[in-house]
C-alpha cells in the first residue's frame, strides 16, 4: 500500500511520530513523507531536521511558507500552497494520504487534491475550536476525507455529523498518548544538559497562539499575558514556546521576544522537539496558554492548565483545565486558585496508548481486501 503522510509543522510531526514508526516497520506499507509549511523555514527552526534525526527519509519537500502574518499573507499562502500541491498531486499517486489537524496549509494541500480523487484519512477529526479559523479548516478537511480517526466518543459523534458515514469514522484515541506511554522522557538533569533550562525551579510552560477570529484583540491579549508573567516571574521560571505561523503570529512573536530580552528567568524556545516539549510539560508546575497540547497531553500526566480565551472553545474540558479571560488579573487569580488545589486524578479520556496500532490495523483491514 502506497501511503503518504502530510506534515507541515513541528507539532503535527510530533503527534504523527508513533504512527510513522509503526507504519515504517510493517512491510504492508510503502511510506512516503510529504513535508511542507514551516518545516522548511529557518525562522521556525527548520524542523525538517527533527524528521531526519528520527531516522526518516523525507521524500517530498514543498516550500510553502507565508511571507508574513497578515490576513493577506495567509490568504496568498493558501493560494500558493494549493498551486504547488496541484502540481504535486498531478505527478504523485497514493492509495491513501494521512492528514492531521486543522491548519490552513493542511487545508490547502488537501483541497488541491480534490480534483484528483485522492483519498485521505483525517486524524483528529471532529474536534471544535471556536476561537480559531482553523475550526473551519478542520471540518473542511474532514469533508474531503474518506476516513476519519477521532480521539473520543464525543468527537466521533461530531465527525459522523460531518461525513454522515458512521462506518468510516473510528474512535482510536489520541496519538500523543502513545508518545507519552512509549517515549522515555528526559529527567530534569538530562533536560538541563540538553536545553540549559533547570526544571528544578518552579516553572510555567506557555504557548500562546493568536485568536484568528478575534484579530483586533490579539495585541491586547499578548500584552495582558506578558503583564501577568512580569508579576509572576519573581516566583516562577517562565518557559515560552513560540507561536506558529498564524495570522498575527509574528506580532505575538515580536512581543514575546521583546519581553524575553535580558530576562534571566524567562526562556524562549523555537522548538523543543516532541520529546523535549513533553519532558518540559511533565516537569513544569503548570501550563498557561491556548495550545491544544493543554488538552490531551496535559490530561495524561495530569497537569494543571490555565486555558486562555476562546481559541480552544468547543474542546472537551477535563477537570485539570481552568479556562479564564485573557486579562492579567484574571490569569493571576486563576493561578492562585490552582496553587492551593490538589490535582484531580483520572483526567485522561484520550485512550491507552495504542492508537497507532489501531490505525495500522484498520488500514490493513480496509486495504488488504
Amino acid at each position: 500500500m502506497k501511503l503518504g503522510v502530510l506534515t507541515s509543522t513541528r507539532a503535527d510531526f510530533g503527534i504523527y511520530l508513533p504512527l510513522i514508526k509503526e507504519l515504517k516497520k510493517d512491510n504492508f506499507f510503502n511510506l512516503e513523507i510529504i513535508a511542507f509549511g514551516t518545516h522548511l523555514s529557518e525562522k521556525f527552526g527548520y524542523t525538517i531536521n527533527e524528521i531526519n534525526n528520527q531516522g526518516f527519509e523525507v521524500k517530498h519537500q514543498l516550500e510553502t511558507i507565508p511571507k508574513g502574518d497578515s490576513p493577506k499573507d495567509i490568504s496568498e499562502s493558501i493560494g500558493e500552497t494549493t498551486s504547488k500541491f496541484a502540481n504535486f498531486w498531478n505527478n504523485n499517486k497514493f492509495d491513501l494520504v494521512l492528514t492531521l489537524g486543522d491548519r490552513f496549509e493542511m487545508f490547502a494541500a488537501v483541497a488541491a487534491a480534490s480534483p484528483f480523487n485522492i483519498k485521505f484519512a483525517h486524524i483528529h477529526a471532529g474536534e471544535t475550536t471556536l476561537g480559531a479559523i482553523d475550526n473551519a479548516y478542520r471540518h473542511s478537511i474532514s469533508l474531503m476525507s474518506e476516513y476519519l480517526f477521532v480521539s473520543t466518543n464525543a468527537y466521533k459523534n461530531r465527525a459522523i455529523e460531518i461525513n454522515k458515514e458512521p462506518n468510516k469514522v473510528f474512535n482510536v484515541g489520541a496519538l500523543s498518548i502513545d508518545n507519552l506511554k512509549k517515549v522515555e522522557l528526559f529527567t530534569k538533569d538530562e533536560f538541563l544538559n540538553n536545553y540549559n533550562i533547570d526544571l528544578n525551579k518552579p516553572t510555567i510552560l506557555s504557548t500562546f497562539h493568536p485568536e484568528t477570529v478575534s484579530l483586533d484583540k490579539n495585541e491586547i491579549y499578548i500584552d495582558e499575558l506578558l503583564s501577568a508573567f512580569k508579576e509572576l516571574q519573581n516566583r516562577y521560571q517562565i518557559v515560552i514556546t513560540m507561536p506558529n505561523s498564524d495570522t498575527q503570529g509574528l506580532l505575538i512573536r515580536d512581543k514575546i521576544n521583546e519581553y524575553g530580552k535580558n530576562n534571566s528567568n524567562v526562556h524562549l524556545v523555537e522548538s523543543f522537539g516532541m520529546k523535549g516539549y513533553l519532558s518540559c510539560m511533565k516537569h513544569c508546575r503548570f501550563m498557561v496558554g491556548n495550545t491544544s497540547s493543554g488538552f490531551a497531553e496535559a490530561a495524561f500526566f495530569p497537569k494543571w492548565v490555565i486555558n486562555l480565551g476562546e481559541r480552544q472553545k468547543g474542546r472537551t474540558i477535563t477537570p485539570n483545565i481552568k479556562t479564564t479571560e485573557i486579562k492579567s488579573n484574571k490569569i493571576i487569580s486563576a493561578i492562585s486558585e490552582i496553587e492551593n488545589i490538589e490535582l484531580p486524578k483520572d483526567t485522561n479520556i484520550y485512550g491507552n496508548g495504542n492508537t497507532a496500532i489501531k490505525i495500522v490495523n484498520i488500514l490493513k483491514e480496509i486495504y488488504a481486501k
